[in-house]
């Protein structure tokens, strides 16, 4: 007789009973189990890490967040003891690699590494299947840059910052500001300065920020706003003008460029900032340990260095505060998202992989 057998034969009042003993002796092992369940996680929390670590880029080779972790993945693989691996996974302005990290499990040896629009991009995406703040554990805010720069063409009537927003405001709707996605650096510090202006300019969407470029000197549009060192090399180049960054400080590549907070839009602060981010629950140990080496290499004189040829500054912020900054940071775009809503058709994506050769 087979057990199936066996166990639909049994009397009904056995079965009854055996089951009732097998629920006592559940909740009898599970306070039991517990603690070795703790005690086997905080062991492997302190012998962290044994084996190579992966950290997950949801953006392109070459791209700032790519070249920056790739210039902490040496340091790191020293300091850890374990080699760290840069992984590319791209798809859907970056959902799809941040998605993939969420779902893996929190050991310490998946790791994320992204920008700004691991807050900015979600709103303004229907098919976000994780929630930026409650879906990961924040590790540290890395580093971030002196902002973006506010350009014009060469030729722009625009000599100023003042004399943009008073041919802004003089034909309402005329003038146009390219980006290269909704919630993308160039796209977010546009609104915020309509908004603080009151200004009606028009928003013109591109696939990237080399044809955003490329329309702006050409005079396709009118306004853009891009990384320091994109702007360095076109200013320098004559192609274009700086009015303002940013940030809320000057940054020493373009020392002659004000920040929009000293032409009078107060506690005007848009940087583009790079963040690391392991799986939900990740034991604290873990975060502990890869915050407190994140803020070591970030302070290395080479790391500075370069650095500072790409308009970063290190930061290495507390965990507890990460989480904060981040959550902040989420609200703030969920505003943006419904303040030009009514302007705008919300992206719909369709999630692609690595493989499929999609692009940011």
């Amino acid at each position: 007789m087979s057990a199936f057998q066996a166990f639909i034969t049994t009397p009904v009042w056995l079965c009854r009973s055996m089951r009732r003993l097998l629920i006592v002796a559940s909740a009898c092992l599970v306070p039991a189990l517990a603690p070795m369940a703790q005690t086997t996680d905080g062991a492997a929390a302190s012998n962290y890490p044994t084996k190579p670590i992966r950290v997950i880029v949801p953006s392109p080779p070459g791209g700032p967040p790519d070249l920056l972790m790739r210039i902490l993945a040496p340091k790191l693989s020293v300091s850890l003891g374990q080699t760290v691996i840069v992984e590319n996974r791209l798809g859907a302005g970056g959902l799809v690699g941040t998605a993939y990290v969420a779902k893996l499990p929190a050991d310490g040896y998946t790791w994320l590494f992204t920008t700004a629009s691991h807050t900015n991009i979600p709103p303004f995406n229907e098919n976000v299947t994780y929630d930026p703040v409650k879906d990961f554990t924040h590790v540290t805010l890395a580093a971030q840059n002196f902002g973006q720069v506010l350009v014009v063409p060469a030729d722009s009537p625009a000599k100023t910052f003042k004399d943009l927003i008073a041919l802004a405001k003089k034909e309402p709707g005329k003038l146009s500001y390219g980006h290269a996605g909704l919630g993308t650096a160039s796209h977010i510090p546009a609104e915020v300065m309509k908004t603080m202006t009151d200004t009606e300019i028009l928003s013109v969407p591109y696939k990237g920020v080399a044809e955003s470029i490329n329309d702006l000197i050409a005079g396709r549009i009118d306004i853009f706003f891009v990384g320091t060192q994109i702007a360095q090399q076109h200013v320098q180049g004559g192609r274009l003008r700086a009015l303002a960054v940013t940030g809320a400080k000057r940054w020493k590549g373009m020392p002659d460029t004000p920040t929009l907070q000293e032409l009078g839009l107060k506690d005007f602060n848009v940087v583009n900032w790079f963040g690391l981010w392991l799986p939900i629950d990740a034991p604290a140990a873990i975060v502990g340990r890869l915050q407190a080496e994140i803020v070591k290499a970030v302070a290395q004189p080479d790391v500075i260095a370069q650095f500072d040829t790409l308009g970063l500054e290190g930061v290495g912020m507390p965990s507890t505060e990460f989480a904060l900054f981040v959550a902040k940071e989420a609200a703030a775009a969920q505003q943006i998202a419904r303040n030009v809503a009514p302007a705008v058709v919300k992206v719909t994506t369709t999630p692609t992989t690595l493989d499929s050769g999609a692009k940011k």
